[in-house]
């Protein structure tokens, strides 16, 4: 029985494919993944940087060029891809703060796109290629729980993956569906920020957050790596925000 519970919490040979994976928390699970002796897979919309990840990633690692902020081009992919274990999904573009009032609806839309619809869909066509006591791992944000002031729209988006991640736990078990729901982390999410405001966020988690600090794409890479290798949880939304929402 032993045996058995490590050889389902184990990353040794699976293959994992990551959303969003030249980059970021993306790239930091990547990483994270291969040393656990996982097979990984990294898919977003720059070739470059693909090239960049996949130059600090084992030799089997595999890299494809796809725009994800298109269905065809998801539906497309997973069917070339083939059999896998794991999917993470971790792709967003920077997103834009505005007060209600200020924002322009119709392209508020378009980030919805990439961020729900693209996670979406990558469930979607993804989930009948994923091997027996695989796993789907969509990316949250604590914004959904504790928004500021000009958050409208992060904090939609990420309250509507946290109930999507419950309902897909329900729809398609046994497969498990989590995600991790992460707080400021540093990441270059924020370069949409002018300067100023983006420093100013980073003060506000040192001098406000429990653990004294922003957090790292290291820190939520190693929560993705738990959902994956536990077997026994679904419909998790794992919170990795150093403090964020008790203070």
């Amino acid at each position: 029985m032993n045996n058995q519970i490590e050889s389902k919490s184990s990353l040794n040979g699976k293959r994992v494919i990551i959303l969003g994976g030249s980059t970021g928390i993306g790239f930091a699970t990547a990483k994270a993944a291969a040393a656990e002796g996982a097979k990984v897979v990294i898919v977003s919309g720059n070739q470059s940087k693909i090239n960049n990840a996949l130059s600090q990633l084992p030799e089997d690692a595999e890299g494809y060029a796809v725009d994800l902020s298109h269905e065809e081009n998801i539906k497309s992919f997973f069917e070339q891809a083939g059999k896998f274990d794991h999917l993470v999904y971790t792709a967003a573009e920077n997103i834009n703060l505005y007060n209600i009032d200020q924002t322009d609806i119709e392209a508020a839309r378009k980030f919805f796109n990439l961020r729900y619809w693209g996670a979406y869909a990558a469930v979607k066509y993804g989930i009948p290629f994923i091997n027996e006591g695989g796993s789907v791992n969509l990316t949250g944000g604590t914004a959904g729980t504790r928004p500021a002031a000009g958050w409208s729209m992060a904090s939609s988006i990420c309250g509507a993956i946290e109930g999507l991640v419950r309902a897909l736990a329900v729809e398609l078990a046994p497969i498990r569906v989590n995600a991790v729901v992460p707080g400021v982390i540093d990441t270059n999410l924020w370069d949409s920020l002018p300067a100023e405001n983006k420093e100013g966020l980073y003060n506000w988690a040192k001098d406000t957050l429990l653990l004294g600090r922003v957090g790292h794409a290291d820190d939520v890479a190693l929560a993705f790596v738990y959902l994956m290798k536990q077997s026994f949880g679904t419909g998790l939304n794992l919170v990795v925000d150093g403090g964020t929402l008790l203070v």
